[in-house]
């Protein structure tokens, strides 16, 4: 895992970089693997690709999860990343199936929301979570930050990124003035106290 490459860690989004430096030591490779992870399926999902060639592609990746990680192609970078993520990566089937949903059904996106939320949920279990029920509404409010409530749950320091990218979500949802002294102070305190 140490011999992959950096670049593909800088295509991620500013607050995903951002949550990544609060990840733990032992959770780090799970965090990279999940956000780049998710970074493919949007790419292979995005609009204006032809919605057959976008299940194509999903269902390539969908098969992949499904076999041993033996029978997975060395050149694919997100692949060798979520090895990290071991027996668990069939977890990650569902966010397949969630975008394979938001490209050809008509659930305005309730599919993909529920397996972010579900996925999030696998990934605390990855890393030692026994009670999910803070990790799933802090993530029910990272997709859904509209509808978040006004107290965040308190996350253990393995789950400190989620509790980032939550607070991130949830501020920008509700309008408020970018201040960049304050917001970095916001998340620094998330990321240090979990809430």
């Amino acid at each position: 895992m140490q011999n992959l490459p950096r670049e593909d860690i800088d295509c991620l989004s500013p607050p995903e970089r951002l949550a990544l430096a609060y990840a733990t030591r032992r959770g780090r490779a799970a965090w990279e693997a999940f956000f780049l992870f998710e970074r493919r399926l949007a790419e292979t999902a995005r609009p204006g690709r032809e919605p057959l060639m976008i299940q194509l592609r999903l269902a390539w990746w969908r098969d992949r999860l499904a076999e041993p990680v033996e029978r997975w192609p060395v050149s694919e970078p997100t692949l060798a990343r979520l090895h990290a993520w071991g027996e668990h990566r069939s977890h990650l089937s569902s966010l397949v199936d969630g975008w394979e949903a938001s490209v050809v059904g008509e659930d305005g996106g309730a599919a993909l929301s529920s397996a972010r939320v579900n996925a999030f949920a696998a990934l605390a279990a990855l890393l030692g979570e026994t009670s999910l029920d803070d990790v799933r509404r802090a993530a029910q409010d990272l997709v859904s930050p509209s509808e978040a409530t006004a107290r965040s749950p308190r996350l253990s320091r393995a789950m400190r990124p989620l509790a980032v990218l939550r607070a991130l979500a949830v501020r920008s949802a509700q309008g408020r003035p970018a201040t960049p002294l304050a917001d970095m102070a916001h998340v620094i305190r998330i990321g240090i106290l979990g809430r």
